[in-house]
């Protein structure tokens, strides 16, 4: 957390506490909290499980870590959380990625075990955030049509504008959260995590799936989420969701490297990595 080093900076920018023991502060007008906490324990990973209706998770759940946003006017909060990625990872069920007959060893608790790899076992998730309206209780005393509300993400041309975002601009605050990791049996990596950074003109996210079955495949799943400060009652929050994904095999065609070790930073690659789909949204409340 970089709370302390950048308090300074904050406070000359406006920026208040949250206090009440939670992590984070108000920054015209966005309440931006993170929290991190230890992997979920044996009889929370057991709930887990029956709620989502599986026997398998990810090696390292952080199941009550998030970072949550929220715009305290409108009531608009955009937030992550891993159990809500899990649940995009079981609704989506994608095939499972087959392995070298090999590598299918070391997925064995036993020798004597046998190996049925019948789900994806790479926890990809279409997961791009959750988002909704939480309007205050003085809200509610109105009229139906001015209490209901339908949030919604929908399709727009406008893009996050990254030249803009590039431009040298004081870094207020930035954390990184990790929701979840899985080591495939040492075949890999898969992770998914979520990092914010706070400016003096705005906010902007990134949360990344991370991909990488050793010799077989790397599969990227970006989303990235900017929002300027302004005065207007109700933010504009745009959303890039952009999925790379590539077999070793093809990249080895294109002159790169099949050695695992050299794809350990999915930042530095993932421009190697083709694109499957991207679409830019709107948050939209109506």
């Amino acid at each position: 957390m970089e709370w302390e080093s950048d308090e300074r900076e904050l406070k000359a920018a406006g920026a208040v506490a949250l206090g009440g023991g939670r992590v984070g502060f108000l920054i015209r007008g966005w309440e931006i909290e993170t929290c991190k906490r230890s992997i979920l324990n044996s009889s929370l990973l057991q709930e887990w499980e029956e709620k989502l209706q599986t026997s398998h998770l990810p090696e390292m759940v952080f199941g009550e870590s998030c970072l949550i946003l929220k715009h305290v006017s409108s009531g608009i909060k955009v937030h992550f959380n891993a159990f809500d990625a899990l649940c995009g990872w079981k609704l989506e069920a994608l095939p499972p990625v087959e392995v070298p007959a090999a590598a299918q060893w070391k997925f064995r608790c036993k020798p004597t075990d046998q190996v049925i790899l019948d789900y994806d076992y790479t926890f990809t998730t279409p997961y791009c955030g959750s988002a909704g309206v939480e309007k205050s209780p003085e809200s509610g005393r109105g009229p139906p049509d001015e209490r209901s509300c339908s949030p919604h993400w929908e399709d727009c041309e406008e893009q996050i504008d990254m030249v803009a975002l590039a431009a040298k601009e004081p870094i207020l605050f930035y954390d990184e959260v990790v929701l979840y990791e899985d080591e495939l049996a040492d075949n890999g990596i898969s992770l998914l995590t979520v990092k914010v950074r706070v400016m003096p003109s705005g906010w902007f996210l990134l949360l990344r799936f991370w991909l990488r079955v050793d010799g077989v495949l790397m599969r990227l799943r970006d989303t990235r989420m900017h929002c300027s400060f302004r005065e207007s009652a109700e933010p504009v929050i745009l959303r890039e969701s952009c999925w790379r994904e590539a077999t070793f095999k093809a990249l080895s065609s294109k002159g790169y490297p099949t050695d695992s070790a050299a794809y350990s930073d999915p930042g530095v690659i993932s421009e190697r990595l083709p694109i499957v789909m991207r679409k830019t949204q709107k948050f939209i409340v109506k």
